[in-house]
């Protein structure tokens, strides 16, 4: 219900009615604008006594009586303002208050002193927020040199840009990579639109030869081609929903093309007098579009009437493009034309409501930005300007040296535009693209889409909705209100009570529940004490700060250039190169840190704080008792402050990009969007995210902690509290209370605790911990805890466990459980080498008959050979298909059986070649072929018998000196005696071999056969008993065994 103050000496309220010569006969202006508002609270709830009295206060300020209202209307602004600045706080006005706005009823004056007050103050606020630019930050990401860009467009899910160029050709750069992906010759003519059609994974292109040509951008194909036009083609426009694409053209013709009924023309509209230059669908209205031509006008137009609804006129030559607004309620558009002015329109009253004066040639395209609060105009004057949408103040002129601008290209959700220029195309990235929200403690969300200001709960899902970490919550969205100023920043105190909203040079601070601002000010950053007080920054050189009722305790100039502000625990000014940390309460210097500030966390504690840089991370600890020593003693504090107010605890290489504190916990996602925390130095990766996310707030009662996408989407993660509670205490080294809170944790929690343990070097107690037998394994390995890595190798049954265990109990000497291991693990080769070592001559001929089972051939076959089982051996390599080999190893260890390989081999030869088969020799056919075959037989028949002979593996010494010689080598010329040999010179040979100090002994009860060398041999050694036995020379140089 609305209130109203009776004028004194009138006999019925008024309600700003009015009029006075040469100034408006209302005054009906927002509360939230108004300089006023600290008396609110004053009058809002008061009896009507109050009211009087108010209006008595009111009455007091007056003007000079010599006063009078100039004609100009700026000078009465003026004018006024200086006489009633340091008067006004002490006035407000009456207060109407609907469901989402608050506006002030200006009462009337009877003195006449007061007239144009409220208007006065209303105009005051737009002048100084006129004064305060938009702080926009513009990156360029992309710069392409290429012939004249005709049009540009961006594709909405891949990183491509599309521009067509006055060559003929149409290319797509993708601006990740920063190169070409594709590129289609359209034509030899000038191609002036080009457009994504996203659905159908087309391109449509329209030239200067008349034709409308369609690609498939995926496999290069040309879809359609038709003649469109009689003239050239100035704009191809595809429809956001439904299969239709308009065309425009010199020929003054606008066409709607189907491309569901084989793009036939379905409605030409006529009614330009001039080249139609540009079409546009309106995004509010689909059925509805803009056209725009060199005769001067705009004309608006629906689908199925080939009649325009309305025209506008206003610019003084031809109009060149047209943009619709799509952000808000606002039915505007823009239109630029060659008399180098860009004008907003009201497409419903039809008038032109402003003109953006400032380019000296022909304004060649414009658009509304459907994220940001901006107008964007290009010129053929080289230039690319940017307007503020509400004040209409330039707020940047962009000139990249590429010669005339003629395109832009812009995409809703993205903060990427894309300028198409004479020699090439650049994109630019404008502003952040981090969602404007702010959560606090309870789980409540505000968030800015523009001006409006929304709401949302947390809490609010329901106990059967079953939240699976990165699923985005179902919540229920509540209108909150709207901000007067386009909100760059949105942040909760610490307490949650109040919001400060923060842009356009300017702060409104807000209850947090029902919306209503309880101060503002300039501001270009705003900085919240850990307390509720709280700093702003007008400037570089003017730093203020004020109490928590809001008012200013103190104004800092400091001597550097402040850049940024930081709140928190201490106030931090940042400059380019370093960050001063001071007190809040009387600005004293604590500490200046030389590190280029990116962003600044506290904990809630108080005791420690993360600086992010470009590159790192740095996790430091406030020493709150030294520095209140310090300044309580009365020290000097230099210009670098108390010198050991921080102690650098941690340096993390990352680049963060959102981050908070929970407790000692730094939680963090960092430029490769992994959502990280880190606890003591060491990281943790929670999650892999799937899209940019931005950090909101964790909540201890669910345990999770939350994010938000630039589409408002939140998700939740889980991220246990206990967790982070024992990974605190085994940092600090309170390993009882610890423990005592692993209970606490959850057993599918057990693993992540243990990974943290190991990483600490206590891997005794992760063992513990851990659950994952394969995590448990691995522990018990590197602690050499044998036994326990069975029992778990029992349990999962694992060859890779037992043969790493096998491998690990050799080591150590364990080779009964190691020899189990590896039988468990088939490791066939580990065992060749524990029997082979142990000399375990039955071992290795259950590994013979076990590998052949299991087709391991080539163990089988050293088993056999170790064995002497030679015959085996053979039929082993015919098994297996490798006839050559066995023939081969007959000739040199079984000559006795060449004739049968020779024979088999033959047989198998015949199949693929038989005259080889045919030239295969048998030395049984033709002994002269082989060079002392006789003396090899007799040599297999005497050595037959000693080939299953095995000497223990202790006996290795006495077999060990003893070098290979081939057999026919050593048995070239040889004489197999029955007896020993006869003296010689009365010395046996026997003797002959003590004295030159060659002494064999032989073992009771065995006789090995004597073997008489050529003196012509080579020393060296035959083989006798599968063993190699050295011999000696007789004093005639006669071989002795």
């Amino acid at each position: 219900m609305s209130q109203c103050v009776s004028v004194i000496g009138s006999s019925s309220p008024l309600r700003m009615s009015l009029t006075t010569p040469n100034y408006p006969s209302s005054f009906l202006i927002r509360r939230r604008l108004s300089p006023i508002y600290l008396v609110e609270q004053q009058l809002m709830g008061l009896v009507k006594e109050r009211w009087i009295e108010m209006w008595q206060t009111l009455k007091n300020v007056s003007l000079h009586a010599e006063f009078q209202f100039p004609s100009n209307k700026e000078d009465v602004v003026n004018m006024l303002w200086r006489q009633v600045k340091h008067k006004i706080s002490k006035v407000s006005a009456l207060f109407h208050r609907s469901a989402h706005r608050s506006d002030i009823l200006l009462p009337h004056c009877v003195s006449g002193s007061l007239l144009p007050w409220l208007d006065l103050n209303y105009q005051y606020r737009q002048r100084s927020r006129s004064e305060m630019p938009l702080r926009l930050e513009i990156k360029r990401k992309l710069a392409q040199r290429s012939e004249r860009v005709k049009s540009v467009d961006l594709h909405p899910t891949e990183p491509w840009i599309l521009a067509s160029l006055y060559s003929g050709t149409v290319c797509i750069w993708n601006y990740q990579t920063q190169t070409m992906v594709k590129s289609f010759e359209v034509t030899e003519l000038p191609v002036r639109s080009a457009k994504f059609i996203p659905r159908n994974q087309w391109v449509v292109a329209g030239a200067d030869d008349m034709f409308i040509r369609v690609y498939n951008y995926n496999t290069m194909d040309k879809i359609k081609v038709f003649e469109a036009h009689n003239d050239y083609i100035r704009c191809v426009a595809v429809h956001p929903t439904l299969p239709y694409v308009l065309s425009s053209s010199d020929d003054m013709l606008i066409k709607l093309w189907d491309w569901e009924k084989g793009w036939v023309c379905t409605q030409v509209f006529e009614g330009h007098s001039h080249y139609v230059m540009q079409v546009t669908f309106n995004p509010k209205d689909t059925n509805t579009f803009a056209s725009a031509s060199l005769d001067h006008t705009i004309k608006i137009w629906n689908l199925g009437s080939p009649d325009p609804n309305f025209t506008l006129e206003a610019h003084q030559k031809g109009v060149n493009c047209v943009d619709y607004f799509t952000g808000g309620d606002k039915p505007y558009l823009i239109t630029g034309s060659d008399d180098s002015t860009a004008k907003v329109w009201d497409y419903q009253t039809k008038s032109c409501i402003q003109t953006l004066e400032g380019h000296t040639n022909n304004v060649s395209a414009v658009c509304f930005h459907p994220d940001l609060p901006i107008i964007i105009t290009c010129s053929e004057d080289c230039t690319v300007r940017i307007w503020h949408s509400t004040t209409y103040r330039l707020e940047n002129t962009l000139n990249y040296g590429l010669e005339r601008v003629w395109a832009i290209g812009y995409m809703n959700g993205s903060r990427r535009v894309v300028i198409g220029y004479d020699e090439g195309t650049i994109m630019v990235k404008l502003g952040r693209e981090v969602p404007v929200a702010s959560m606090d403690n309870s789980g409540k969300i505000i968030w800015a889409k523009h001006n409006e200001i929304q709401t949302v709960n947390i809490k609010s899902v329901g106990a059967d909705f079953e939240v699976t970490d990165g699923e985005r919550l179902p919540l229920a969205v509540k209108e909150l209100g709207t901000c007067d100023l386009y909100p760059q920043t949105l942040k909760h105190n610490p307490n949650g009570r109040f919001v400060v909203v923060c842009g356009d040079g300017e702060y409104i601070i807000y209850t947090a529940l029902a919306w209503r601002n309880r101060s503002y000010g300039s501001a270009l950053e705003f900085a919240w004490s850990s307390d509720g007080e709280y700093a702003v920054r007008e400037s570089t050189s003017m730093i203020k700060i004020f109490t928590k009722n809001f008012q200013e305790k103190r104004s800092v100039r400091p001597s550097f250039s402040a850049e940024r502000i930081y709140g928190g625990t201490l106030l931090a000014m940042c400059s380019n190169d370093f960050t001063c940390f001071y007190d809040w309460s009387e600005c004293r210097l604590i500490r200046r840190i030389d590190v280029t500030v990116k962003n600044l966390y506290w904990a809630d504690s108080g005791d420690l704080v993360a600086i992010a840089s470009d590159t790192s991370v740095y996790i430091l600890k406030y020493n709150r008792d030294i520095v209140s020593s310090h300044l309580d003693s009365g020290r000097s504090v230099d210009e670098q402050g108390v010198e050991d107010a921080f102690e650098l605890l941690h340096e993390v290489n990352e680049r963060v990009r959102t981050g908070i504190w929970v407790g000692d916990c730094f939680i963090y996602n960092n430029s490769a969007w992994r959502l990280n925390y880190c606890v003591g130095g060491e990281v943790t990766t929670m999650f892999h995210l799937d899209r940019p996310m931005y950090l909101l707030g964790y909540l201890a009662n669910q345990s999770r902690v939350y994010l938000i996408d630039k589409e408002f989407n939140v998700v939740g993660y889980t991220l246990l509290l206990s967790l982070i509670e024992y990974k605190t205490l085994v940092m600090r080294g309170d390993l009882e209370r610890a423990n005592a809170v692993l209970p606490s944790i959850p057993k599918e929690h057990h693993n992540s605790v243990a990974r943290f343990l190991e990483s600490r070097g206590m891997i005794e107690d992760a063992l513990e911990v851990a659950t994952d037998p394969d995590y448990r394994f691995d522990l018990a390995v590197q602690l050499g805890r044998l036994e326990i890595a069975k029992e778990i190798a029992i349990e999962v049954q694992g060859e890779s466990k037992w043969k790493q265990l096998g491998e690990l109990a050799m080591s150590t000497g364990k080779l009964g459980m190691a020899e189990e291991c590896m039988m468990h693990a088939m490791d066939l080769s580990g065992l060749l080498l524990l029997y082979s070592s142990l000399g375990d001559a039955e071992g290795i001929s259950e590994l013979a008959s076990l590998a052949k089972e299991q087709g391991k051939n080539n163990v089988a076959f050293l088993c056999l050979f170790m064995l002497g089982k030679l015959e085996e051996c053979l039929q082993l390599l015919v098994e297996s298909n490798r006839i050559p080999e066995a023939a081969l190893m007959a000739r040199s260890y079984l000559p006795s059986k060449v004739s049968e390989m020779v024979a088999i081999w033959r047989n198998d030869l015949k199949k693929v070649n038989p005259k080889a088969a045919e030239s295969l020799a048998d030395p049984e056919e033709y002994p002269n072929l082989f060079d002392d075959w006789q003396v090899a037989l007799s040599v297999e028949s005497r050595v037959a018998e000693t080939r299953v002979v095995y000497p223990p593996a202790k006996d290795y010494v006495n077999y060990s000196d003893r070098s290979n010689v081939p057999l026919v080598e050593a048995f070239r010329n040889m004489q197999i005696e029955d007896e020993q040999e006869p003296m010689e010179n009365g010395d046996t040979i026997y003797e002959a071999s003590e004295e030159n100090g060659e002494e064999k002994s032989l073992e009771e009860g065995s006789q090995e056969e004597a073997v008489v060398v050529d003196v012509d041999s080579i020393d060296g050694a035959v083989l006798v008993n599968g063993s190699e036995e050295e011999w000696g020379m007789n004093k005639e140089g006669t071989p002795s065994a």
